[in-house]
Formats: structure tokens, sequence, C-alpha cells
């Protein structure tokens, strides 16, 4: 660990912040010195002391003990580059135009990367009025059904949620060529063109 470097960090994190040592000392319970000490370089914060520093500064605690923060290039927001992760343990689902670390359930989540659906693992789509009537002969049992799917056209992003034991329907308007996600509990995420 290159003390100087996270002592510039921490620094700049807590003028970022809008806090003087005395600020950052305070929330920490510790003395001035002490921040005025890191951020020279002279030494590290206490191990206790970690989590709550990174939590009023406002950084992963990882980043910080590195030193430095990578920043994403400015990506415009493509929304056809789409990230999802999903978190293993809950299935939270979170989903980004560009690249991030994400930490949940105590646990950093990779991207997880969609797969084109086979020819037998793609839905059934039906042309409805002026809309797509979307079905599956998908299982949907407790442990192993669907838990969501998103639908993408024209820059928009549409979830819908599904239950285990239900059956699987979606009814989306019909407006131009769209990509169909759907994340599936042993199959993982799949998509396909519409």
């Amino acid at each position: 660990m290159n003390t100087e470097q996270i002592g510039k960090l921490i620094r700049q994190l807590r003028l970022e912040k809008d806090m003087t040592q005395k600020d950052l000392a305070k929330i920490l319970n510790i003395t001035d010195q002490a921040v005025s000490k890191w951020e020279r370089g002279w030494g590290l914060p206490d191990i206790s002391l970690l989590p709550r520093l990174s939590e009023s500064l406002g950084v992963n605690l990882n980043d910080m003990l590195l030193g430095s923060l990578d920043e994403n290039e400015k990506e415009g927001g493509k929304m056809k580059e789409i990230h999802f992760y999903i978190c293993p343990t809950c299935e939270n689902l979170i989903f980004m135009t560009g690249e991030a670390n994400i930490s949940c359930c105590g646990r950093t989540v990779q991207e997880t990367r969609a797969k084109e659906a086979k020819e037998e693992e793609k839905m059934t789509v039906e042309e409805v009025e002026f809309d797509w009537y979307i079905t599956t002969n998908h299982p949907m049992k407790k442990d192993n059904y669907i838990s969501f799917s998103a639908f993408l056209i024209n820059g928009k992003l549409e979830l819908f949620s599904h239950y285990p034991q239900w059956n699987y329907e979606l009814r989306i308007p019909r407006s131009g060529k769209g990509k169909l996600f759907w994340y599936s509990l042993k199959e993982g995420l799949l998509f396909q063109e519409l």
C-alpha cells in the first residue's frame, strides 16, 4: 500500500465532501492531527476505522486502499450497450449503460453477460392486434423460474417481474425492432431479437 497515494485520496475525498480535517476527525472520533498525518502519507488509519472512513467519504473501501479511483469513460449512456449485474445471493438486479464496481450482500457482483437464446430456449412470440404476446414453456418452478424480463427498444428499457408457479406471459406494444432479455435461475441471462 502506498501511504502517500492513500493520503492524497483521503484529502481529495474530504475536500469534495466540503469537510475540514476536524469535521472528519469528529465523525471518526479521533483527533484532527491523525487525519493530517494520514493525508501527508505519514501513516494509515487503524483497520477498525476503515469502514466508517470509507462510508464518510462515500468511496468503496477497496478503492480507497488502492489509493485511486478509476473513473469510467463517458459513454453517453448508450442503451444498446446495457450491462446487467445480478446478485447470485439475493437475485437483486442492477443495470447500467456503463461499467461499474457493484457489491451486494457483502460481495462484489460481476457483470452477468447475456447469451443469445438457442432455438429451443426462445420465447414464443405472436402478434396480437398492435402488440407482441410473449409466452414460454419454461417450467416456472420455485427452484427454476424466470425472475425478470427486460425489453430494450428505441433507447427505452422496460422491466417485468415474474414469480415462480405463475404462467409467464407478456404483452408489449410493437413499435419497432427490440431485444428481449430474461433471467432464468438455471440458464442465466438470455436474449432474443424481436
